[in-house]
């Protein structure tokens, strides 16, 4: 397989499942994790391997090494694996989502700004996601009638934060996820509830419907739920461990235990909360942007550029939000005809937002 992002939290659960099924990794894309990359190179031998900066090559334990976007694109061309996991985090991801795709490659997608951005343009029959709410989804399907679906969020960071107390806010405080440990962007999109707007998203063109929700489920145990037309609803219950949703990707059947029941008495109950447009003023988008899911390349690349902004401590935190939704609203009649105008789109938005 192709691991693209293989030492972000994805990754390294994808190359244990690899580990574990014995499974062949012939290319490996990284960022800055160099150490543990070499790793990685030691452990899995992969014929190839492609990093971010071209003054990281020396560093590199591996003959064949590259850097660079390009890079990237073209070893998921040239590779000879069936399978590349995307596991990039942001808009970098769509060009490797696009070459896998055209390539004839199954796609086991964690980089949920591809679909975010660029839904309509992707063959979805070609993409099987390692999210674990889209798998829950996936998982509690039959044939029976669906209402609609429903995912679960953690709540972030700030979930037992008073709204008052948002506005000043650091970004250790931001980083600090009460359920686990996971990249900077990510663990800021979880806080804001922009990580959950974009997975509704996901979900609309992955499974064809609008009828999507999202609410605050505090113990990460329930991923997600669907609503059948005779009036029952049905959940998917799991440990948080990413490679459950992995080795399904990877394997297509799993037939051995992956990770360990919940014990619902050890658990002892569970809390539920609505996701409040109060606390979380990006959820104002939410109903706009399921009727137009082609401007989620809008919200994605504001929200690039204000997370990366609060990161260097240039804004606030709730400035993020307020951008993204000011950017929502200057863009309002964008609408992209191809994936050639996904590309120019987000860089037009991405340069209004690092002057506002």
């Amino acid at each position: 397989m192709v691991v693209l992002g293989s030492t972000g939290s994805i990754g390294v659960n994808t190359l244990k499942v690899a580990k574990r099924f014995n499974l062949e990794v012939e290319v490996l894309v990284a960022g800055n994790s160099i150490e543990l990359l070499n790793e990685q190179i030691k452990e899995f031998k992969p014929q190839k391997v492609v990093i971010a900066n071209k003054e990281d090559i020396s560093k590199v334990n591996h003959k064949n090494v590259t850097a660079g976007a390009l890079e990237i694109v073209k070893a998921v061309e040239e590779a000879d694996s069936k399978v590349v996991v995307n596991a990039l985090v942001g808009f970098l991801g769509l060009a490797p989502t696009v070459a896998a795709i055209k390539s004839g490659k199954k796609l086991a997608l964690a980089n949920k700004e591809s679909l975010v951005v660029a839904g309509e343009f992707l063959d979805v029959s070609k993409i099987v996601p390692i999210d674990s709410e889209h798998f829950g989804l996936w998982y509690l399907q039959n044939d029976k009638k669906i209402s609609s679906m429903t995912i679960t969020a953690s709540g972030g960071s700030f979930r037992d934060y008073s709204v008052a107390e948002l506005a000043n806010v650091t970004i250790k405080e931001a980083l600090n996820h009460p359920n686990w440990s996971m990249g900077s962007k990510i663990t800021i999109d979880s806080a804001t509830m922009t990580n959950k707007l974009f997975e509704l998203l996901e979900a609309k063109w992955l499974f064809g419907t609008k009828k999507l929700d999202a609410v605050i489920e505090t113990k990460s145990i329930i991923h997600a739920l669907i609503n059948f037309n005779d009036g029952s609803t049905t959940a998917h219950i799991a440990t948080p461990n990413m490679q459950l949703p992995i080795a399904y990707a990877l394997l297509g059947k799993v037939s051995e235990m992956i990770v360990p029941h919940v014990d619902l008495c050890e658990i002892g109950s569970l809390e539920f909360r609505k996701i409040e447009a109060i606390k979380y003023p990006i959820w104002e988008l939410k109903n706009d942007l399921l009727e137009n899911p082609n401007r989620g390349v809008v919200v994605n690349a504001a929200n690039e550029v204000g997370v990366y902004r609060f990161l260097k401590g240039e804004i606030g935190f709730l400035d993020i939000s307020k951008n993204t939704i000011k950017a929502y609203e200057k863009f309002i009649s964008v609408k992209p005809s191809n994936l050639n105008d996904v590309f120019m789109i987000d860089k037009e938005v991405k340069e209004y937002l690092w002057k506002i």
